[in-house]
C-alpha cells in the first residue's frame, strides 16, 4: 500500500512538475520561440480562448466555459473510477474481519519468514476476492488533462491579451493568493464528501489521498497566473458535483456489492491459513506426547526394577 501511495506521488507531482515548468523556451525579449509546445498547445488554446471570448463577453467567463467543456469530457471517466473505487471500497469491508486476522499476526510475527508469508497471505486475500489496492484511482484524468494545463499556462502567458485582462477585480497573468485558498478549500471539500457514507477504519486509510489533491492543486496554484487559478477552481467545484452523484449511488452500489456477496461469499483465506499453522504445529504436539510416553515407560521400568 505504501509503494501505492509513493507511485502515485511522484507521478502527480512529475505531472504539475512538467505543467508548470512552460515547456516553451523564450527568447531574450521575452518572445517565445517556435517549438512543439508552443505552435501546438499554446497557440491552439489562446485561439480556442480568443474563439470563446466573442460569444461570452470576456476571457475570464472564456476560461470558465472551457474548464467546463472539459470537465465534461472527463465526466464519463471519472464517474467511472469513482465508481470502481467505491465497489472496491464495499468490497474491501466485507473481507475486513480477515484484513484483521492478518494484521494481528503481522503484529506478533518475530522473523523475516513469518512476515514475508503473512505479506503473502495479504496479497492472496485481495487477489482471491478480486479486491484491487489501487481501486479506482488512475492517472488517466491526470494524464489527459496534462495537455490542457500545458496549453492554458502558456496561452496566457504568452498572450498580451488574456494576461493583461481583469476579469472580477483578477488580473489573470498575475498569481492570485484568493484563487489558490478557494481551489484548495473546493477540493477538501471534494475529500471530506469522499468519506461521506465509509466506516471510520476505511477513513483512515483514505486520509493520504484525500489530502493528496489539495497539496498538488496548492502547488500548481501557487506557481500558476490566475487565469489556470480559475480553471483548477471552477474544476474543483465541478469534481464536488460528481463526488456528490457517487454518493447518491453508493447505497445502490452497496446492495449490488452484498448481492454478489451472497451468490459468491468471500474466500476465507484466513481460515485456511490457521488451518495450515495448526498442521505445522501437529508434528511438534504428536513429538511432545511421544516423548511424554517415553518418560512414562521409563519410569514405570524403574518402579519395577526397584520392586
Amino acid at each position: 500500500m505504501k509503494k501505492v501511495k509513493k507511485l502515485y506521488s511522484l507521478i502527480a507531482i512529475a505531472m504539475i512538475a512538467v505543467t508548470l515548468s512552460g515547456c516553451v523556451r523564450v527568447n531574450s525579449d521575452g518572445t517565445p520561440k517556435e517549438g512543439f509546445v508552443y505552435n501546438y498547445l499554446a497557440l491552439p488554446a489562446e485561439h480556442i480562448l480568443d474563439f470563446i471570448a466573442k460569444f461570452v463577453g470576456g476571457y475570464g467567463w472564456a476560461l470558465i466555459v472551457l474548464t467546463v467543456i472539459v470537465r465534461l469530457i472527463l465526466l464519463p471517466i471519472m464517474v467511472n473510477q469513482m465508481t470502481k473505487s467505491t465497489k472496491m471500497q464495499e468490497k474491501m469491508n466485507l473481507i475486513r474481519p480477515q484484513m484483521k486476522e492478518i494484521q494481528k499476526r503481522q503484529q506478533n510475527a518475530k522473523t523475516q519468514e513469518e512476515r514475508m508469508q503473512i505479506q503473502q497471505d495479504m496479497m492472496a486475500l485481495y487477489r482471491d476476492n478480486d479486491v484491487n489496492m489501487m481501486g479506482g484511482i488512475g492517472c488517466l484524468p491526470l494524464l489527459i488533462q496534462t495537455p490542457v494545463f500545458i496549453a492554458l499556462y502558456n496561452a496566457i502567458r504568452f498572450s498580451p491579451e488574456v494576461s493583461h485582462t481583469v476579469f472580477m477585480g483578477i488580473r489573470l497573468g498575475d498569481k492570485n493568493l484568493i484563487l489558490v485558498i478557494l481551489s484548495v478549500i473546493a477540493y477538501l471539500i471534494q475529500g471530506f464528501l469522499m468519506t461521506l457514507g465509509v466506516p471510520e477504519e476505511q477513513k483512515k486509510q483514505m486520509k493520504f489521498m484525500i489530502l493528496l489533491n489539495p497539496i498538488v492543486i496548492l502547488i500548481a496554484t501557487l506557481q500558476s497566473p490566475a487565469g489556470l487559478g480559475i480553471y483548477f477552481f471552477i474544476g474543483g467545484i465541478f469534481i464536488c458535483i460528481q463526488t456528490l452523484i457517487i454518493n447518491m449511488y453508493r447505497p445502490k452500489i452497496r446492495r449490488e456489492i452484498l448481492e454478489q456477496a451472497k451468490k459468491n461469499p468471500p474466500k476465507k483465506v484466513v481460515k485456511e491459513v490457521h488451518e495450515s499453522d495448526k498442521n505445522n504445529e501437529s508434528p511438534e504436539i504428536e513429538k511432545s506426547e511421544e516423548n511424554k510416553n517415553k518418560n512414562r515407560q521409563r519410569n514405570s521400568g524403574k518402579q519395577n526394577r526397584n520392586d
